[in-house]
């Protein structure tokens, strides 16, 4: 069964390697149809951890057309079509994407770093420091966080903005990676300073100056962190991909480790699909945050509750999350999550939808999404093949 549901996400990635790179999905629905940054990085990130020789260059070849796209202002595309010799290049909807610039890092440092090609470091070298300068401009203070805009990340319909927690945390995993792969020690200092940042000002356990004492002292803080934090104050929903970016880097404070990966494993199995949600609790009609949510997008609105952002479940997030569970010593967590990504992604005929409505398990969005796959591969490869990244 589990070979199964590994060949199941093998294929789709194979269906959706263009000469270009990755496409976002095999369904032929416009906006997907095209090779994306984040999507595109993470089936890469799936690639490598495969082996497959045919994916791995598949991954080669987004970074070089994301590399090809990229703004003279160091702005990394948050989609590029390629149809009849035309390009067409986004940058993004209603506001730009901060994480795209992370993600392209990360990607170049995990590719060069694996397949030992010196020459295509060197070639990506500029494009990689135009993106880390562009990441310290986005600073505005020069105090370590970046500033993201509404709709400036994965989570481009919800209400995440100001000092993003998943964005700081994608940040330091950036920096640690060029750091190691171009033997540039600065930047593994700077990544050190982002992350005493984020301890001191997203949880109960750091020391120091905090960005905004005031709001600081109004909020909670345990047992999980904000999703992030503006001068208006915190937002206190609890955000699935920046807690396990948090526990595969190694930043959550170790003597808060057992009571966080206690929440996660208990929210997981109060879900009848057994995953965990990309946000939590789900904003409601009626609560202070439901006019901005709903507000928030450029065509139909889609975070109803539990759905999308808004308290749906992602096998992408969750991939992320059984990682960080084999990580952190919880296999047996980590296998029966691996169990309820692939009974999800196996619905609708080996649909692997975009995400699923975390109360009735009905799947939502696009099909055949490869970051659907790839979320599954990587949790299988972690578990059954012993892979790991280096997040160090």
């Amino acid at each position: 069964m589990v070979t199964a549901q590994y060949t199941d996400a093998i294929s789709l990635l194979q269906r959706v390697r263009s000469p270009h790179g990755f496409l976002a999905s095999a369904a032929k629905t416009d906006n997907y149809h095209r090779v994306w940054a984040r999507d595109g990085v993470i089936c890469g990130l799936a690639a490598l951890a495969s082996g497959d020789p045919q994916l791995v260059e598949g991954f080669r070849a987004t970074l070089q057309t994301l590399a090809k796209a990229q703004h003279e202002s160091g702005t990394i595309p948050s989609n590029v079509g390629i149809a009849e010799g035309k390009t067409d290049i986004s940058y993004g909807g209603l506001a730009g994407r901060v994480d795209n610039a992370s993600w392209f890092v990360i990607g170049v440092c995990a590719y060069a770093q694996a397949s030992g090609d010196e020459a295509f470091a060197r070639e990506m070298e500029t494009p990689i420091r135009r993106c880390l300068t562009l990441m310290q401009a986005w600073e505005f203070n020069n105090r370590h966080l970046m500033y993201v805009p509404l709709s400036g990340n994965w989570a481009d319909e919800y209400i995440t903005e100001g000092y993003t927690l998943y964005d700081q945390l994608l940040r330091i995993w950036a920096l640690r990676s060029f750091s190691k792969c171009y033997h540039v020690p600065e930047a593994r200092q700077k990544a050190d300073a982002i992350a005493e940042t984020v301890v001191r000002n997203f949880t109960a356990y750091g020391a120091g100056a905090y960005y905004h004492e005031k709001a600081y002292a109004a909020a909670s803080f345990t047992p999980f962190a904000p999703c992030c934090f503006t001068p208006a104050g915190y937002k206190p929903q609890f955000d699935a991909f920046a807690h396990a970016l948090f526990l595969l880097l190694d930043v959550w404070p170790t003597e808060a480790r057992p009571s966080l990966l206690e929440h996660c494993k208990k929210l997981a199995a109060a879900q009848p699909l057994g995953m965990l949600p990309a946000f939590w609790p789900p904003v409601q009609p009626g609560d202070a945050e439901w006019n901005q949510l709903e507000n928030n997008c450029k065509y139909e609105f889609r975070n109803f509750p539990y759905e999308f952002h808004n308290g749906g479940s992602w096998p992408m997030v969750n991939g992320f999350y059984g990682m960080a569970l084999v990580a952190s010593g919880e296999r047996a967590a980590a296998e029966t999550l691996y169990t309820a990504v692939a009974s999800a992604n196996a619905q609708s005929d080996v649909g692997f939808y975009e995400n699923f409505h975390t109360q009735t398990g009905a799947p939502i969005g696009v099909p055949h999404c490869s970051w659907s796959a790839a979320g599954q591969l990587l949790l299988h490869q972690y578990l059954y093949q012993e892979f790991k990244f280096d997040f160090s």
